[in-house]
């Protein structure tokens, strides 16, 4: 397992409508794998790997992978270095206390300090502790006081800065969401090209923007391939943590791929869900069904795009998803793929 791509993944900052760095990356790893590779007007990387069968009509696969990760954008830079932020992306304010993060510019990368405005600990009243501050109130200092200004300027863009790191069968970092359907969607592809199946199906990899701000890259690329199929490749939650009714966990670690049949944006087409729940048995793949109760994710723009398409999810379940601390097990990542290749080695 490559894990060395993830790592680079989900390092390379990109947050919605800045993910020039991770397409850079994904451009380099992908070269030789795809006849076609083209980014479209909202920068999302299209690449198609043709029927190896010279099919004349083709079914067309879309693997849809967003790229972005949830960030921040500037609003606000004071005349004391007081960086102001707007959030792209949904974060629980109640995770981001004194963070290390990384503020982006044009002429370079500035490590920083996120915390709340307001008192610290040892002058705070117990009612100052109870507050949970809205994220306007957060703000980025990078220690150049009011020689910031002259260094980070409005729309400059701000991550999480920490790095991925293994911990026994678990994997943990900032990005996993969705930095994993970036590292399946590459290596599904490697995996099926060094197996020398002559596939019967035209295969689109789109590399997506803006989805964790409405889908949006998704949406136009759909559009514009109109696929037959198409498949969401995400993470979505593993609430298998104390405090969390079994009922509600979404999906547990270690239990396998999950396939999605329904979230806030779409309801998977479910002979296509049997379908590939049928293959993941015979291959001896774990899987297991998941539904979200909100949220969304490429997939339903690959299914209302055009005439439309059949679709579904396939998820990895992740802990603490949206934090800096997002955490998945190598067994389900290995699962996604397997499905993956098995799938679209059998079209």
């Amino acid at each position: 397992m490559n894990i060395d791509l993830l790592r680079a993944l989900c390092e390379t900052p990109g947050v919605p409508g800045r993910e020039h760095r991770v397409r850079k990356l994904i451009e380099t790893e992908i070269e030789g794998l795809f006849d076609e590779v083209r980014t479209d007007s909202m920068g999302s990387l299209i690449a198609v790997r043709k029927s190896r069968t010279k099919a004349k009509n083709p079914l067309k696969i879309m693997l849809l992978c967003h790229m972005d990760e949830i960030g921040f954008l500037v609003t606000h830079v004071s005349e004391k270095g007081w960086i102001h932020i707007d959030n792209v992306g949904g974060f629980d304010p109640r995770t981001l206390f004194a963070r290390r993060v990384k503020v982006v510019t044009p002429d370079g990368d500035y490590p920083g300090v996120m915390n709340a405005g307001g008192r610290p600990l040892h002058i705070s009243s117990p009612e100052d502790r109870k507050k949970i501050p809205a994220i306007k109130e957060f703000f980025v200092d990078i220690g150049f006081g009011a020689e910031t200004r002259e260094k980070v300027r409005v729309g400059d863009f701000i991550v999480m800065d920490e790095p991925l790191i293994e911990m026994g069968e678990k994997i943990v970092s900032k990005a996993l969401d969705n930095r994993v359907a970036c590292w399946l969607g590459i290596e599904a592809i490697r995996a099926l090209a060094e197996s020398g199946v002559d596939h019967e199906c035209e295969i689109h990899v789109a590399f997506t923007t803006q989805e964790e701000v409405g889908l949006r890259g998704a949406r136009t690329a759909a559009f514009a391939v109109s696929p037959d199929i198409g498949l969401g490749i995400d993470t979505t939650l593993a609430c298998d943590t104390p405090g969390v009714p079994e009922n509600e966990m979404v999906t547990a670690q270690g239990k396998g791929v999950g396939l999605t049949i329904k979230d806030g944006s779409f309801i998977a087409d479910f002979d296509l869900v049997e379908e590939i729940e049928a293959l993941a048995k015979k291959q001896d793949i774990p899987v297991q069904r998941s539904i979200l109760a909100s949220g969304g994710q490429d997939a339903a723009a690959a299914q209302q795009a055009a005439a439309g398409a059949r679709a579904i999810g396939i998820v990895v379940g992740t802990r603490y998803i949206h934090t800096v601390a997002e955490m998945i097990e190598k067994s389900d990542l290995k699962a996604a793929l397997d499905i993956l290749v098995a799938y679209l080695k059998g079209k």
